[in-house]
């Protein structure tokens, strides 16, 4: 039996993303400065491997590992005429390991600067940077596109409508990295949740939700009660996932450290799902763990 049309698997209850990537890659020995991206060529079969692990650990998709492969952040590596090619293998790896009865979410992240005055980044070239991203995954087999760890309304704007432009009927997530600051939860550009939910959601998005972020677990599940609240409000059907880390990152002797156990990750992810978020995965400091005590302890 193959998949079911996603826009409709996503309506019918819980729906598990995976774990964090990179986080994975360095377990792996992958050294810290290294393309993560390029390594759907460079190395296939460890990022094959991680994705397999994922579903065999409970996950429903896969992101593919493309998240700074537009060509601003392959640039940095002198990377930027392998973007076809790396969204591409990235794509047809992660279709290999989800098969026939899984999901593939075509993964598409930051430039990694800002629109101008206060970055250098023009608006249509940046549209290009993300169309030409798209089509490569796109060609690469993908389900559905996954727009995450935006900061700023006017790139996400940008990356959703050359998503769209590309994908035709294939669903749009679309997640922003929160912050807490002054009372409130806003991104590093200082978008607010109900201003994100709402703009977000006019863009005809299949899903909206939050992803990464320096948030402790209580703060993660106090931010989806807000955007619960948010989606509410608009009266919108518009699906809410939540892509939490494992817990507030630590910097201990240069090194970024997530120490929240798969278990209580689990209990804190459970709230999350009971205020009603009902697409859940992990962002960074997650692994296979976090996703098999997710999985059985929401649908035991």
């Amino acid at each position: 039996m193959g998949r079911i049309n996603l826009k409709e698997r996503i309506g019918q209850g819980l729906f598990l993303l995976d774990g964090a990537m990179g986080t994975q890659l360095f377990a792996a020995g992958i050294e810290v400065g290294t393309c993560n991206d390029y390594l759907n060529i460079e190395s296939p079969d460890t990022v094959l491997d991680i994705h397999r692990a994922y579903l065999q650990a409970g996950s429903d998709a896969v992101l593919t590992n493309t998240l700074g492969a537009n060509r601003y952040g392959l640039g940095r590596h002198n990377l930027e005429d392998k973007v076809e090619q790396i969204n591409l293998t990235g794509a047809q790896i992660a279709r290999r390991a989800a098969g026939e009865e899984k999901y593939v979410l075509g993964d598409i992240g930051p430039a990694g600067d800002f629109f101008q005055p206060l970055g250098s980044l023009k608006p249509d070239e940046c549209k290009e940077a993300f169309t030409r991203q798209a089509e490569a995954l796109c060609a690469g087999g993908v389900d559905a596109f996954i727009i995450e760890t935006m900061t700023a309304l006017d790139e996400m704007a940008t990356a959703i409508e050359a998503a769209k432009s590309v994908g035709g009927e294939l669903p749009v997530f679309a997640s922003m990295a929160f912050d807490f600051a002054g009372g409130r939860y806003r991104t590093m550009m200082g978008v607010d949740v109900e201003s994100a939910v709402k703009q977000i959601v006019s863009l005809g998005v299949d899903a909206v939700g939050f992803n990464c972020g320096t948030l402790s677990l209580e703060q993660y599940v106090e931010l989806a009660a807000e955007y619960v609240s948010a989606v509410k409000t608009l009266a919108a059907e518009t699906v809410i996932y939540a892509e939490p880390n494992a817990g507030k990152p630590e910097l201990v002797d240069g090194e970024v450290l997530y120490r929240v156990s798969p278990a209580d990750f689990a209990a804190a992810v459970e709230k999350i799902h009971s205020a009603g978020v009902n697409i859940i995965g992990g962002c960074c400091g997650t692994g296979p763990t976090h996703i098999k005590a997710l999985s059985d302890r929401l649908r035991k």
